[in-house]
C-alpha cells in the first residue's frame, strides 16, 4: 500500500510541475492534486507528512531545477523547505477526515491557499510558481484576480481537484459537483464579460508608444569590462533600429548598462547621450553607487538626455542580492557567491512620458509592491529582469507568469523587458500583445524589441488593489468556520448517542 501511495505522490508533482513547464499545459493543474489525495487516503497523520513532504520534494525539484546553474546547495536547501508546506497540506488533509464532504473540501481548499499566502511572505517570501501561475494563458478563469489576487485562482484550482476527489468516493455527489461547477461557471461567466472590454474604444484613453528591448546579453559577458562596448553597441544598435515606431519610452532591462553608475562616467555618458540625440525617453537598468552603498536601480533619462528620477529596488532577492541572517550565521555566505545590495525605500513614480512605476527582476512575484504603485498614482507597471542565470528552460516563463497577474489584479498595462527573455506588454486582462521573438516562436535567448500602443484609462481601483488580501482573510475564516460545523456535528452526534441509551 505504501508504495503505491508514493507514486502516486510523484504522479502528483509530474502532472503540477508539467503545468509551470515551458508549454504550460495548464488544464493538468486541476486534477493534478487527485493522485495525492488517493495516496493519502487511510494513512496515519506521520504518513501523510511524509507522502505529501516527498511529493513536495520531487514537485520543486522539477519545478526549480534550474536553480542548480547559479547555487547546487542553496537549491537543495530551498526544495527541502518548500516541500514543508506541502507536507503541511498533507497533514491539513488528515485533519479534514473528520469533516462532512462539503466541509471537508472548502477545508481542504483554504488550507492550501493560506500555505502559498505564508510562502510568499515567511523568511522574506518566495511566491514562486503560486498554484494560480500555471493558468496565466487560461484568460477567462484569471479575471478573479481584480478581487481575489492570485489567491482566488489557486483556491478555485484546488476546490476542483478537492471536489473530483469527493465525488470519486460517492461523498455528497450532487451537492458538491452542484457547488463546484456553479463557481466554475461564475468565474468563467465574471471572466468572458471582463474580457469583452477594449480600451480601444475608449475616446478618452491615452495612447502611448512602448518599445522594449531585449539584448540576449550572456550572464558570463555581463560584468566583464572587455565586453562593455559590446555591450553597449548591442543596445544601442537595437534600439535606434527600431526607432521608425516612434516610441514614447524605450525600456532596456535590469542592469543593462555594464557599469556603476556614480563611478564608471563614460559609459553613462554614452547611453544619456543616445537618448539626447534620438530624441528618445529611455528607462535603463542598472548598478549605482550611492557613497558606500550600492542599489539595484532603475533611471529614467529624458529626450534631452537628463536624468529625471531613480528607482532602487525596495524587495530584494535572499542570496542573490544580500544573505539573510548573515551576521547570525556567517557560514550561509558560502551557500551562493553574491554581491552586497542595499534596498531602496522609496515607491518612485516616473513622470515622462505618464505616471508609471517599475518592478526590478522578482519584484513583480509580491502583489503588495505592485499595489501600492498604483496606489502612489502610477498608471501602468514596468518589469525589468535578467533570467539568463538559469539558462534555457521553464524559469522565464515561470517568471513571466507573475507578470501577468500583477497586470490583471491592478487593471493595467505592464511592460517587461527581460535580457534573455520573456520581454513583452501584457494589457489590463492578461492578454500578452506584443513578444519579443526570433520570428520563429521562440522568446527566450534571442536578441530582439518589440513596441506596442497602451492605452491609459483612469479608472476606479479593483477591489483587490484597494483592500488587498480580504480573500486570504475569507479563507481563514472559512477554515475556522469549518472547524466548527465539524465539532457541532460531533457534540449533537454525541449527545444524539447519549438520549438513545438513555
Amino acid at each position: 500500500m505504501m508504495k503505491k501511495s508514493i507514486f502516486l505522490s510523484f504522479l502528483s508533482s509530474a502532472l503540477l510541475s508539467l503545468s509551470f513547464s515551458s508549454f504550460s499545459p495548464w488544464i493538468l493543474a486541476w486534477v493534478g492534486f487527485l493522485p495525492l489525495l488517493l495516496a493519502l487516503e487511510n494513512k496515519s497523520l506521520r504518513q501523510s507528512f511524509f507522502i505529501a513532504y516527498l511529493c513536495g520534494v520531487v514537485f520543486w525539484a522539477a519545478t526549480v531545477y534550474w536553480l542548480i546553474h547559479v547555487t547546487l546547495i542553496g537549491q537543495l536547501v530551498l526544495i527541502l523547505y518548500l516541500a514543508i508546506y506541502f507536507g503541511v497540506f498533507g497533514v491539513a488533509i488528515y485533519l479534514s477526515r473528520v469533516f462532512s464532504p462539503i466541509n471537508r473540501m472548502f477545508f481542504i481548499t483554504g488550507s492550501w491557499v493560506l500555505l502559498e499566502y505564508l510562502r510568499s511572505y515567511l523568511f522574506t517570501g518566495f511566491p514562486w510558481c503560486l498554484m494560480a501561475f500555471s493558468q496565466y494563458k487560461n484568460l477567462p478563469v484569471i479575471q478573479i484576480a481584480d478581487f481575489s489576487g492570485a489567491w482566488g485562482v489557486s483556491f478555485l484550482i484546488v476546490l476542483i481537484n478537492a471536489g473530483f476527489y469527493l465525488i470519486l468516493r460517492k461523498k455528497s455527489k450532487k451537492a458538491i459537483a452542484g457547488i463546484c461547477i456553479g463557481l466554475l461557471l461564475l468565474s468563467l461567466g465574471y471572466g468572458f464579460c471582463k474580457l469583452s472590454y477594449n480600451f480601444k474604444n475608449l475616446a478618452n484613453a491615452k495612447v502611448l508608444k512602448v518599445l522594449v528591448v531585449q539584448g540576449n546579453i550572456p550572464q558570463h559577458l555581463k560584468w566583464n569590462r572587455q565586453a562593455v562596448n559590446f555591450i553597449l553597441n548591442n543596445y544601442k544598435e537595437t534600439t535606434i533600429g527600431a526607432l521608425g515606431d516612434k516610441p514614447d519610452l524605450v525600456i532596456w532591462p535590469e542592469a543593462s548598462v555594464p557599469g556603476l553608475f556614480g563611478q564608471d562616467e563614460l559609459e553613462f555618458a554614452e547611453v544619456f547621450s543616445l537618448a539626447r540625440v534620438q530624441n528618445i525617453n529611455l528607462l535603463v537598468g542598472a548598478v549605482s553607487q550611492v557613497k558606500e552603498n550600492y542599489f539595484n536601480s532603475a533611471l529614467l533619462i529624458n529626450n534631452f538626455g537628463q536624468l529625471l528620477d531613480t528607482y532602487n529596488k525596495l524587495h530584494l532577492v535572499p542570496f542573490g542580492e544580500f544573505i539573510p541572517f548573515k551576521k547570525t550565521f556567517p557560514f550561509l555566505e558560502t551557500i551562493a557567491p553574491i554581491g552586497d545590495i542595499t534596498a531602496g525605500k522609496k515607491y518612485t513614480i516616473f513622470k515622462q512620458p505618464a505616471d508609471f512605476g517599475v518592478l526590478i527582476c522578482f519584484e513583480d512575484l509580491f502583489p503588495q509592491i505592485s499595489r501600492q504603485f498604483i496606489k502612489n498614482g502610477a498608471k501602468f507597471l514596468v518589469n525589468i529582469t535578467n533570467d539568463a542565470w538559469y539558462k534555457e528552460g521553464s524559469a522565464p516563463y515561470q517568471h513571466f507568469a507573475a507578470s501577468v497577474f500583477r497586470a490583471v489584479e491592478n487593471h493595467v498595462y505592464l511592460a517587461r523587458a527581460a535580457n534573455t527573455g520573456i520581454s513583452g506588454i501584457i494589457d489590463p486582462y492578461g492578454r500578452i500583445v506584443a513578444k519579443v521573438s526570433d520570428g520563429k516562436g521562440k522568446y527566450i535567448f534571442v536578441k530582439g524589441c518589440s513596441s506596442q500602443e497602451i492605452y491609459l484609462v483612469t479608472a476606479k481601483p479593483t477591489f483587490y488593489n484597494r483592500f488587498g488580501e480580504v480573500f486570504v482573510i475569507f479563507c481563514l475564516l472559512l477554515m475556522f468556520f469549518t472547524l466548527g460545523c465539524s465539532v457541532l456535528e460531533k457534540n449533537k452526534d454525541h449527545n444524539s448517542t447519549l438520549f438513545k441509551n438513555g
